[in-house]
């Protein structure tokens, strides 16, 4: 190679430090890459352009589904559909989307599109959701995804210009993967475990430019939600509570009619678990709110 320089007269000091259109490794490269903000500056702050991939495939990786997805992108959703008009497809949610929270954040129940379906499915919607023009962006968890169907997301979403989030499970890490960026998040150790507005470590495994060795301490929530939540998750706490007693109660006057000391009392109703909707279901930010007080 020196040889060769030599011969064409041309030297490293002699190599312009840019060069339009090639992307140096040791760089962040954006080029003409679209980005929407992810509303957390240290985080935009280390990636191309600054902000998650517009037309482009962003996949999340994380130990437990359903606990920081949308701490994570509920800032740049919020952005993305203020200025225009547009449907974000929720699909196969391990937990279901808390409509106020997001209202409170500004992102309005309305906008959202929740798909609920099996594996197979899912990845048929999530495909099929990037190919409408009606559709801002798309969030997916896809545990099971084999590489060459994520690429078939991948070039939906860059048809049709639109943001994509695929969530899979940290066991993932080893798998290849064509997302543009590759991101694992996980929740933020506390000294003595106390922890009052929930955290987000974040570490970046795939980026145009050079590795990112530390990860990165993210805020989990806005202070003022992470206040509503850890009220919320005490009520619960405390309902439970209460209503573990009155069950306590109600099989001691069991044993007790039982022997002939007490009439029997009315049979209790079951018992909602925490973090479940009125209809049993677990939302989306119940999860946060239940850490908040661990």
């Amino acid at each position: 190679m020196p040889a060769l320089r030599h011969s064409l007269g041309v030297v490293a000091s002699d190599l312009p430090l840019t060069v339009p259109g090639v992307w140096h490794a040791d760089a962040l490269g954006a080029g003409q890459l679209q980005v929407q903000s992810t509303g957390y500056g240290p985080l935009d702050a280390q990636l191309p352009g600054g902000g998650w991939p517009v037309g482009a495939l962003s996949e999340v990786l994380q130990p437990l589904a359903g606990l920081h997805e949308w701490q994570l992108v509920l800032p740049a959703l919020v952005q993305a559909t203020a200025p225009r008009s547009g449907a974000v497809v929720v699909v196969a949610p391990p937990c279901e989307p808390f409509g106020p929270a997001l209202q409170a954040q500004g992102l309005s129940a309305e906008r959202l599109c929740v798909v609920r379906a099996d594996a197979a499915a899912a990845l048929w919607a999530a495909e099929q959701a990037l190919r409408c023009r009606e559709v801002l962006a798309v969030m997916a968890w896809l545990p099971q995804v084999q590489p060459a169907a994520l690429r078939r997301l991948q070039l939906a979403a860059a048809q049709q210009r639109q943001l994509l989030w695929v969530f899979r499970p940290a066991s993932a890490v080893a798998q290849a993967s064509p997302a543009l960026l590759r991101l694992q998040v996980q929740g933020m150790a506390m000294p003595g475990g106390v922890c009052t507005v929930p955290g987000m470590q974040v570490h970046i495994l795939k980026r145009r430019g050079p590795p990112l060795a530390q990860g990165l301490d993210l805020p989990g929530c806005h202070p003022r939600l992470a206040q509503v939540l850890a009220a919320q998750a005490g009520r619960r706490r405390a309902a439970q509570v209460d209503a573990g007693s009155t069950l306590v109660a109600g099989r001691l006057a069991a044993a007790a009619k039982a022997s002939g000391a007490l009439p029997m009392r009315p049979s209790l109703e079951p018992l909602v678990p925490l973090g479940a909707g009125p209809e049993g279901r677990a939302h989306a930010l119940d999860r946060a709110a239940i850490a908040l007080v661990r």
